[in-house]
């Protein structure tokens, strides 16, 4: 396959291969996004996505402790690790990935009721930054999807707030145009600021978000009371259009 030019790489369906597959790998093989994460030793396309966030909001500047959620198969840790060398990076999920450099990795569900704790023991002190790329594997039926996602985002954002450094960041991956109403009261009464954006990286035909939640004010008892507010504030803005 030659680079450039339009020229674009079709598959044949093979034996034993679905339409489905075959589709699906056409769409790597022709995405600009999987051949740059090649040729610049990325594990997934899905590092661009982090690296956009980063260019755009800067939240990854000065960082010193991050906690990956969800972070198989490890291109986010290793956009950290990139642009912030010295920082202690600990990621988790429930399937296997392999060794990075300067990242200690826990094979475990982030669900499980020992998992925040051996996250910040192993991270040695509180993070700056909580990244969580986590989403329940699909079943078919979309409503349930999306409330089983955002059961992983919930949880996520409830260990953001509990954990983080005053001044801290959290970023998640969400569906459906944002973050519900919920959430994003919850986040707005504890971030200084809270943003969704939809970086170029993100596939066109994808239904994700991303929301970006800045200046962690710090915790003023649990996360349930600090929730508690004006039920009428909005979500944040939508950006980045694709």
């Amino acid at each position: 396959m030659r680079g450039g030019g339009g020229l674009r790489t079709r598959v044949k369906t093979a034996r034993g291969r679905t339409a489905q597959s075959t589709r699906w790998l056409e769409r790597q093989l022709n995405d600009p996004y999987v051949k740059r994460a090649k040729a610049e030793g990325f594990r997934s396309r899905a590092a661009y996505k982090l690296s956009e966030l980063d260019e755009r909001f800067g939240f990854l500047r000065g960082a010193k402790r991050v906690v990956d959620l969800g972070m198989a198969p490890g291109g986010w840790s290793q956009v950290v690790r990139r642009k912030v060398p010295n920082a202690a990076v600990v990621g988790i999920d429930l399937l296997p990935v392999d060794p990075l450099d300067g990242v200690t990795i826990l094979q475990m569900d982030f669900m499980a009721d020992d998992a925040p704790e051996r996250l910040i023991a192993e991270l040695g002190g509180a993070p700056d930054i909580v990244l969580s790329d986590m989403a329940a594997n699909t079943v078919g039926h979309p409503q349930t999807d999306a409330l089983r996602t955002m059961a992983l985002v919930e949880a996520a954002s409830d260990f953001a707030i509990s954990v983080l450094q005053p001044g801290g960041t959290f970023v998640a991956k969400v569906f459906a145009g944002g973050a519900d109403s919920t959430l994003v009261t919850l986040l707005k009464k504890n971030f200084a600021t809270v943003k969704h954006a939809k970086p170029p990286a993100s596939r066109k035909g994808s239904v994700e978000w991303f929301v970006v939640a800045q200046g962690f004010k710090g915790r003023r008892g649990t996360a349930g009371k600090a929730a508690d507010g004006s039920a009428d504030e909005q979500a944040g803005e939508a950006s980045d259009a694709e």
